[in-house]
């Protein structure tokens, strides 16, 4: 990750064929992850990337809960992501957000629009200007990974968010050995410092271009830990 991500090498990649744009990225994967809230088991969690033509990727993260409150209000959440590789940015096109619940459920939707991103949060409508490189809050952790896969030790991204596109910066903090369903880990950790956020995500970038644990206190102090990855 370099602080300033690659910005003129995201206009030269505009310019590159499709085969040069894709080259030594991922091209599918399945992660599932086992997801904690204050320690407790929660529920499940499924990443998959794939291939959806015209050099468009689709990526998806599916969670179901499967044990306490989430359990009993038939709780799931669904992410899915459009995007085509930028260099080696995930740079976005759509994305969906569905809670599904007994409760409350909720939806948001967001598409780049030539240089607008259109937003519909529930029903409310947001636009704002699109930024080169941007990315939204599925595909981060995924950006993140190429940039560390990279050697990178710090990164500045253009997140797509609900009413603006917000830029967020994280740092590799420390090399740790972590223990996950997955197995155990010589790790890097990477801390968003932009905002005390209290968000920590560790990757082991040589094998993995996602996280092997995420640990994030706002919006529910929730943990995953890899269970499986692979691929095609």
């Amino acid at each position: 990750m370099k602080t300033a991500l690659l910005r003129a090498g995201l206009a030269m990649a505009l310019v590159l064929p499709a085969a040069a744009i894709a080259a030594n990225v991922p091209q599918s994967f399945t992660a599932t992850y086992h997801v904690l809230q204050g320690g407790q088991p929660l529920g499940d969690a499924t990443l998959t990337l794939k291939p959806a033509g015209n050099g468009q990727y689709e990526y998806t993260d599916k969670i179901v809960g499967t044990s306490g409150l989430a359990a009993a209000l038939g709780a799931s959440t669904s992410e899915v992501s459009r995007f085509a590789w930028v260099g080696k940015v995930p740079q976005a096109i759509s994305y969906k957000y569905a809670m599904a619940s007994a409760f409350k459920p909720k939806n948001r939707e967001l598409a780049v629009q030539g240089n607008t991103v259109q937003v519909d949060d529930n029903g409310k409508h947001h636009s704002y200007p699109a930024q080169a490189g941007m990315v939204e809050r599925n595909t981060l952790p995924l950006a993140l990974g190429m940039a560390l896969r990279d050697g990178a030790r710090g990164a500045t991204f253009p997140v797509g968010g609900r009413q603006d596109v917000e830029i967020q910066t994280f740092k590799v903090a420390a090399n740790e050995k972590i223990s996950v369903p997955a197995g155990a880990f010589d790790a890097v950790r990477v801390d968003r410092t932009d905002q005390d956020r209290a968000f920590n995500a560790w990757y082991v970038p040589a094998k993995y271009p996602v996280p092997v644990k995420i640990a994030q206190k706002d919006g529910g102090n929730l943990t995953l830990e890899l269970v499986r990855y692979s691929q095609p």
